[in-house]
Parts: structure tokens; sequence; C-alpha cells
């Protein structure tokens, strides 16, 4: 089958570029620029893009140079959370007609350069809304129990929990206030929707009129946890700041599962350190992954995944899907998911 030609070629060929054989007859030159961070266990099925175009897969990440080789002789790019910059758009050949960001946010392609050379950018919304959600869900559990605390205390040898009082707080959500910034589409939707069936109130930030409404002061001056769903862009970068750190409760919980500039990492490493706030559960950094000396990794009261709330199977082969629906749609000169500068 197509999976297992794939993995016989890649063995062959190594990082050089792997073809997945299309079927008879004319098909456009389909480039995946980086398919290792999407298919990272390959157990992807990428037939349904296949069934469009002739794939050529590259596995590790790119630099724009190496990108601009990758892409020769290609009429559709296929890249996921990669820089591509204008500098290398402006030297693709004039056989590129789409690059197809594998993800919701394209902040790291320059559509402007895109457009100017007459290329289309299309993303992948909402194919991960489920995943996130629950792990939003997921960070707000373990800090209501202290769970990564207690793990922490029993590596070192400490089980004060077990043989005294417990030593750390425990705590149910019914009842705790939500905040959530920019979280009135699809991934805060559904976030609030479990919060509110755990008892919990959700309180949202809204440039439009929603009876659970707060400027965003007065949201991080109530809620017990503040989780970010706004797109990163000149007015949201750096949104969480010393400022607005130091305006949430000293009892309260940061969670960040959108990008990672949304937070000034050094402010937010400060008020850590300083207790003006519990802790932060980190999904997305500021730079992926962290520097090697980074505190985000040793903080005690920072949970910190790397980026893993899209990278179930299950939701990798629906983003492979509706990239497979993206391109059956733009070649039948029907685009649709196009984003624009």
């Amino acid at each position: 089958d197509l999976i297992s030609l794939t993995r016989r070629i890649m063995a062959a060929q190594g990082y050089e570029g792997s073809a997945v054989a299309a079927e008879p007859g004319r098909k456009p030159k389909c480039v995946l620029i980086n398919a290792g961070r999407l298919d990272f266990d390959q157990k992807l099925d990428l037939a349904n893009i296949a069934a469009h175009c002739e794939i050529i897969r590259f596995e590790p990440d790119a630099t724009p140079e190496e990108i601009v080789e990758r892409v020769q002789g290609a009429e559709i790019i296929i890249s996921k959370e990669i820089p591509v910059p204008g500098t290398a758009i402006e030297r693709f050949p004039s056989s590129v007609r789409l690059i197809q960001e594998a993800g919701t946010g394209f902040n790291n392609v320059d559509l402007a350069a895109a457009k100017a050379k007459g290329i289309t950018v299309c993303n992948c919304p909402a194919y991960s809304s489920d995943a996130v959600a629950q792990l939003v869900i997921t960070f707000m559990l373990n800090f209501s129990c202290s769970l990564v605390a207690q793990m922490q205390m029993l590596q070192k040898g400490n089980r004060e929990n077990f043989t005294k009082c417990l030593q750390v707080p425990h705590f149910e959500l019914a009842g705790k206030t939500l905040g959530l910034i920019g979280g009135t589409g699809g991934i805060g939707s559904k976030v609030a929707s479990i919060a509110e069936s755990m008892g919990m109130k959700v309180v949202v930030t809204s440039r439009a009129p929603r009876p659970n409404a707060l400027p965003l002061e007065e949201l991080l001056k109530t809620s017990d946890f503040v989780s970010l769903h706004c797109p990163l862009n000149a007015d949201t970068k750096y949104i969480m700041n010393k400022t607005t750190l130091e305006m949430m409760k000293p009892t309260a919980f940061l969670i960040n599962t959108g990008r990672g500039a949304l937070i000034k990492e050094t402010d937010l490493i400060e008020v850590l350190q300083k207790g003006t706030i519990a802790g932060a559960a980190l999904d997305v950094q500021e730079q992926e992954p962290p520097a090697p000396e980074s505190l985000l990794y040793t903080l005690e009261n920072v949970i910190l995944t790397p980026h893993i709330g899209w990278k179930r199977l299950e939701t990798r082969q629906r983003l492979m899907d509706i990239v497979a629906d993206n391109l059956g749609a733009f070649l039948a000169n029907k685009p649709v998911n196009v984003v624009d500068p």
C-alpha cells in the first residue's frame, strides 16, 4: 500500500526526498517540506493526498535556503510550523501555485510575499479543537490536585503526602472561574463547554457583546485559571507581560496552548519565581524547543509540554484529510480555507 511503499523508499533514500507513487496519469507535484514533523511515527495514511498529486517527502525541518531547494519543480507545498519567509518565497520557481500550511496558525508564512508571487496560501482550521481543548482541561485537572507536584515529591524521595496530612493544594474545579482570552473561537468554545459541564464559571474577552464577556483587566483579576486562545498578531504579542501577569490572583494558573509569543517568557519566569501567580502550563513556548538553559525546564510550578496539543494520531490524521480536501478544492479551482495578508 502507499504507506508501506513510502517507508521502503524512505529507508532506501534517507532524507533525500522520498516519493509516494501516484496513480498513472499526470498529477501535480506536491512537496511535503518537513514530513517528519507530521508523520514522526510513520502511522499517517496519505492516500487521500496522493489521490490528488504526486507526493515528494522530505523528513527533517528545513532552513529557508533548503526550502527553496526542495520546492524546485513543485506546484504545491505542504509545510508544518516552520518559517516560510518572503526571502524564500520570492525565489520559488514559477511552478509553485499553493502553500498549504498543515495547521491552523499561519503566522510563519509571509502572506504578503506569497500574494505578490501569485501563490495561494491555505490553512486547516478546527482540526485540533477537541484535542487542544482536552489538553487545557487536563492541565486544570492536574493543577487542581497538584498531581505534578505530588510526583515531583515522590521522585525526590519525599513521601510526606503519605506519612502526614496532604502537603499540597487540592481543590475542586466546580465553582472556580475560568477566564478565556480570545476564547470565542472553536477551541475556546469547546473548553468553555467542558468547563461549564464541571460546574466552572467561564468568562471571556470578546470584541462582540456577550453575556459573559469582561474587559481583560477584570478577567485577569477575577479568574482562577486564565487560558489563552487568541491568534498571534501585532496586537496580541506579549499580551501576557509583567503588567498583565501581576493583575492575576496569586492563587491563579496561566495556561497557553495557543502561540508561545502571546507570553513574554522572561516576565512569566520572574512572576513564577516570585510566586506572584501559582503556576503555568505551557504547551507552546516563545522558542520551540526552549533554549537548553531555559528555567522553564526546572521551575517546579510549571507544566511544560512539547506542543503536543495537535500530535494525537487521530488529530494528525484528521489534519491530513483536511489537507487533502483543501488540495482537491484548489485543483478544482474552488479553493477553501484561503488566508490573505
